[in-house]
Parts: structure tokens; C-alpha cells; sequence
């Protein structure tokens, strides 16, 4: 029968090849949550961007617009700030659009559908380098359940 410092010390690199693995995962997050991506109410124009600041998003992942009667564009600083829809990078108006985070840096998204920036439907995702949030995809783990396999990691290490 094994002993307990050789499940221990299993136990513990698991946890740690676990760790590395989230490090490489990528995510599909879905803007807008089951309303999707729509104008928001005049008392909650910044909807888009406090959900965006609550995420971390990473190169690789996919944000997921569902919309109707819409259109999402990818679009500059200064063209987001403007509401100028005349020159998008991206346009897409298929109702469920898919974006691919590709680079590290802030992306700019709004509606083009006429009046509907002005009104709020605009969001900023920022996308982080891996080294940048690492740790917090390690946190979340730890957060939704790796807590137990924590504790027996530190326990190994202590004594």
C-alpha cells in the first residue's frame, strides 16, 4: 500500500499540472449574459464595460455576441469614444457573432445600429498576456473547489 507522503506528493503535482493547465485554456464568454447584446436601460449605460472589467480575458478566448436586429463592429479608440461606425476593423450582423481575442491590448466595440452607441451599446474588453493573469485563473480554481487540493498541498509541505 502506497504511503501517505506518496499520495500527498501525487496529489500535489496533480494540483500543480492542473495549475499549468488553466494557464493555457481558453474561454468563450457571452456578452450581454442571457440578454445578450442589446441597448441598455438609460440608468445602466455602462453595462457592457462593467461586465467587461469583471472578466479576464486572455489571447485565445472568444467573446460571443447574440443580438437581433444588430450589428456588433470592432472599431478604434477614437472611433469608439466618437460612436463612428463609418470604418470598422470588424462588422458583423448575423445575430450570433463570434470574436476572437487574437492579441494582448484593449479592443472596441459598438453597435452599428443608429442611435444605439450613443445610448450605451458600446463595450471595451481588455485582453491580458498570460504572465498577467495567471495567477488569477490559479485563484479561480482555488475559489471554485481546488481549495481541498490546496489544503493538502500546503499540509504536505509543512509537515
Amino acid at each position: 500500500m502506497a504511503s501517505n507522503s506518496t499520495i500527498l506528493a501525487g496529489l500535489l503535482l496533480l494540483s500543480l499540472s492542473s495549475f499549468h493547465f488553466l494557464s493555457v485554456t481558453s474561454f468563450e464568454f457571452q456578452v450581454g449574459g442571457i440578454n445578450g447584446w442589446v441597448v441598455p436601460p438609460e440608468n445602466d449605460t455602462k453595462i457592457y464595460n462593467t461586465w467587461a472589467s469583471k472578466n479576464r480575458f486572455q489571447v485565445g478566448d472568444t467573446i460571443r455576441f447574440r443580438y437581433k436586429k444588430d450589428s456588433v463592429l470592432e472599431v478604434t479608440e477614437a472611433e469608439y469614444k466618437q460612436c463612428n461606425s463609418t470604418r470598422p476593423h470588424f462588422f458583423s450582423n448575423t445575430g450570433n457573432t463570434v470574436f476572437d481575442l487574437d492579441r494582448t491590448g484593449p479592443f472596441y466595440f459598438i453597435s452599428g445600429a443608429s442611435g444605439h452607441c450613443d445610448r450605451g451599446q458600446r463595450m471595451i474588453v481588455t485582453v491580458m498576456s498570460h504572465d498577467d493573469s495567471s495567477g488569477s485563473k490559479a485563484a479561480s480554481l482555488i475559489s471554485y473547489g481546488g481549495a481541498a487540493v490546496a489544503q493538502l498541498a500546503l499540509a504536505y509541505i509543512c509537515f
